[in-house]
């Protein structure tokens, strides 16, 4: 029902009810007016007499709102208010933007407009109330721009026009303030990031500045690591070289701020300009917080996009090439070959008993030893050649246009090892460092890339068994030695049919409903004469031959047995999750043995996630969605394994058929006492949702973890805080004790 005020005519302007209803509505802080049947006002609060410019009611009585607003607000009111005389009805909580007339200032009005009405009925007017609601909606405009800022980190925009976002976002919550970014470069130098309100000269002369511990408020605070608040620009000693800059744009104040990496790296600043002289306000502060906390993850997220652009290309320890550049220098090479019949050859250069060094000194002296060894390469080759890392301690040299003869060749290897044989100091200890290496020639050798580096490959190793500290060319002989290494996979054939291999499985929990919908395949090698040996020992040693594929190929299938197992004894349906390499997924027959394996096993495949690394799928982006896409269709899931460790393209991950994503222990280990890794998880918690997939945090141990997790609407949980991995015999108990048990072919906590 409408609201409906009744009174006389005589009660609504008689004297004496006049001056008790003007005593009574000035005491109201809310907008209170009454208006007749033509929309002028009769009534009007101090308040409604202040927001519309005026010094007493006197001056508002008797005018519309065509008399105090533009034409298009005063039509919009107008139209409102006839409607509401007209049909009685109420408006209830209606928003409103206006002008206050006084300050100038947008504010926005929650508003009430009820007809009133005499004693007989009859609908003589209406009264209005309104209420100032601008905080509000500003922490609602705040809130959302926060969104849309993280929201577009998370799809990989520009930095510059997320920056520019999140300083408009900041100035439309203050009053007379002008945000600016800037970022610190390499060579310490301070560079234009936002600056969307600053005068653009102002912005073009502070660019590059260096910092230091007197350059104004900003090359200060990024000296310094800490806040630099500047009151009065004109008076403070820190502005001395920039002061006549200042006072020419207007500016008074400026307070800095460094934005810090989540590792304590000053990344820039971000500062606050105003044209009076004053310090920040409690809520200035505040704001300044979030604003460099935001900052921080965006242009940390552009360094690792950054990075891995050159992380593609090359090594980075050395700074060299890496195979990726190898495989297209080495084409163009041989194109050119083709062309101009000069020879092209490679050259496999490894180190003798390198690992000595790392574990007689550590990896720090290993890596120096590697960077000499780089720079000794590099100066023994010609400009048009190129030195590549491979890997560890494994270098590939490209020479080019050769004669085609192998003195020119001999005489840079024996160049090549009495440079690397040169002794050189760590750690005030001396080392005399020898090397093995494999050549082959194109056209001889090979007649693509990948032929001719394995084929050096399988050179380097003739000479390491040849007794090291020596070269050899490419043979027939050498490459019937190195298909014999691919005997090795028998031995993982047979070590599975021996059952020296068995499988753990670690329970994942649904945190609303604390029921497991999941476990994780882990797998574990009792060796017969060796005992359990680590994963850490062999699975990487796996990947280096290409075992681990029949051996990833017996833990799908066993894993997909066991769950159809479960399933049998009648437990309730589960997912069962199984890690995949990179040497596996870049398997083309791989997808096909995936399938498979479900159909041998009988496991319906909305039974099966697959997890994949970051690292893995950034590779060949296209060629990964394809693959997923394919298992996708005929149910099997995917998952990102320890999210947040690598060096993700958030721009991929949106297109990747991804349901999960794992954040890494490291995130989780540290969440009771460390900030970043908190505001890590949340963003990280936050980007899978808004990307549409359920997030699991791994390595939970704590209760401190879990009130984190949950507070942060995390989906899911694994961890020792719930059980640590067991066996199979083990999660059927588990299992077991879940009430209710599901029916039907659903799996629980993915409804």
């Amino acid at each position: 029902m409408s609201k409906i005020i009744k009174l006389s005519r005589a009660e609504l302007t008689g004297p004496k009810e006049r001056r008790l209803l003007r005593a009574m509505v000035d005491q109201v802080p809310d907008y209170l007016f009454v208006k007749d049947l033509d929309c002028r006002f009769v009534i009007a609060n101090e308040a409604v007499v202040r927001i519309n410019g005026f010094d007493t009611p006197d001056e508002v009585l008797g005018k519309t709102d065509f008399d105090l607003h533009d034409a298009a607000t005063a039509e919009k009111f107008f139209e409102i208010e006839r409607s509401v005389i007209k049909s009685g009805d109420s408006i209830i909580d209606m928003e409103e933007l206006v002008v206050d007339a006084m300050t100038g200032k947008e504010k926005w009005l929650l508003t009430t407009k009820v007809a009133m009405r005499d004693d007989e009925g009859v609908v003589i007017g209406l009264v209005g109330i309104s209420r100032d609601i601008t905080a509000r909606k500003k922490e609602d405009f705040l809130r959302d721009e926060q969104a849309v800022v993280v929201e577009m980190i998370a799809l990989n925009s520009p930095l510059e026009v997320v920056l520019e976002r999140l300083v408009r976002l900041i100035e439309g919550q203050l009053d007379g303030v002008f945000g600016s970014i800037l970022l610190l470069d390499e060579m310490g130098h301070l560079t234009h990031g936002a600056a969307p309100s600053l005068p653009q000269e102002y912005s073009r002369a502070i660019d590059g500045i260096a910092i230091g511990a007197n350059v104004g408020s900003c090359g200060s605070a990024a000296y310094r690591r800490e806040s630099v608040i500047v009151a009065d620009i004109a008076t403070d000693p820190l502005w001395n070289d920039f002061r006549d800059l200042a006072a020419l744009h207007g500016l008074r104040s400026c307070w800095s701020t460094p934005i810090l990496s989540h590792q304590g790296d000053v990344l820039g600043t971000f500062a606050m300009y105003s044209a009076s002289v004053r310090s920040p306000t409690e809520i200035e502060t505040s704001l300044t917080q979030m604003t460099t906390r935001t900052a921080a993850i965006a242009i940390e997220r552009r360094l690792a996009e950054d990075q891995i652009n050159f992380m593609a290309h090359h090594d980075m320890l050395t700074g060299l090439p890496n195979r990726s550049l190898l495989i297209d220098r080495l084409t163009q090479a041989m194109l050119q070959t083709e062309r101009h019949n000069p020879w092209v050859s490679v050259v496999i250069v490894d180190l003798d008993n390198f690992k000595l060094v790392n574990d007689s000194l550590g990896h720090t002296a290993g890596d120096a030893l590697l960077k000499e060894v780089s720079k000794r390469m590099l100066d023994c080759v010609r400009p048009t050649d190129a030195v590549m890392r491979l890997d560890g301690d494994e270098f590939v040299i490209l020479l080019t246009d050769l004669p085609d003869n192998t003195d020119a060749i001999s005489a840079t290897l024996h160049k090549l090892r009495t440079a690397i044989g040169e002794p050189l100091t760590i750690k005030d200890q001396a080392f005399h460092i020898t090397c093995s290496i494999g050549v082959s020639t194109f056209p001889q050798d090979g007649t693509d890339a990948e032929t001719l580096i394995a084929n050096a490959n399988a050179a380097m190793y003739k000479a390491k068994a040849a007794g090291r500290d020596g070269f050899q060319f490419f043979t027939a002989e050498i490459n019937f030695q190195a298909h014999a290494r691919l005997a090795l996979l028998e031995g993982i054939r047979k070590g599975i049919a021996r059952n020296e291999f068995h499988l753990l499985y670690q329970p994942q929990v649904d945190m609303n409903t604390g029921r497991i919908f999941a476990v994780e395949a882990l797998l574990r090698w009792k060796h017969p004469s060796l005992g359990l040996i680590s994963p850490i020992q062999f699975i990487p040693l796996a990947e280096e031959t290409g075992l681990i594929v029949p051996l990833g190929d017996w833990v799908l299938e066993e894993a997909c047995r066991q769950n159809k197992e479960w399933q049998d004894v009648g437990l309730a349906p589960i997912t069962v999750c199984v890690n995949v390499s990179a040497r596996q997924f870049q398997d083309l027959n791989w997808p096909s043995r995936v399938l498979r394996a479900l159909d041998e096993t009988g496991l319906p495949a909305e039974c099966l996630e697959l997890e994949l690394t970051e690292s893995l799928v950034i590779r060949d982006v296209d060629q990964a969605v394809k693959i997923m896409k394919y298992l996708q269709s005929a149910g099997v899931a995917f998952a990102i394994d320890d999210f947040g460790t690598g060096y993700s393209s958030l721009s991929a991950l949106k297109t990747l058929p991804v349901s999960r994503l794992k954040l890494d222990q490291s995130f989780v280990r540290n969440l009771a006492e460390d900030e970043d890794d908190r505001t890590i998880a949340a963003a990280v918690i936050s980007l899978g949702q808004k990307l549409n997939m359920k997030v699991i945090a791994e390595g939970v141990e704590t209760d401190e973890q879990v009130t984190f997790l949950r507070n942060n609407n995390c989906d899911e949980m694994q961890g020792y805080h719930f059980s640590k991995p067991i066996s199979s015999e083990g999660i059927e108990s588990l299992l077991q004790a879940q009430e209710p048990k599901t029916s039907g072919g659903a799996i629980e906590g993915r409804q």
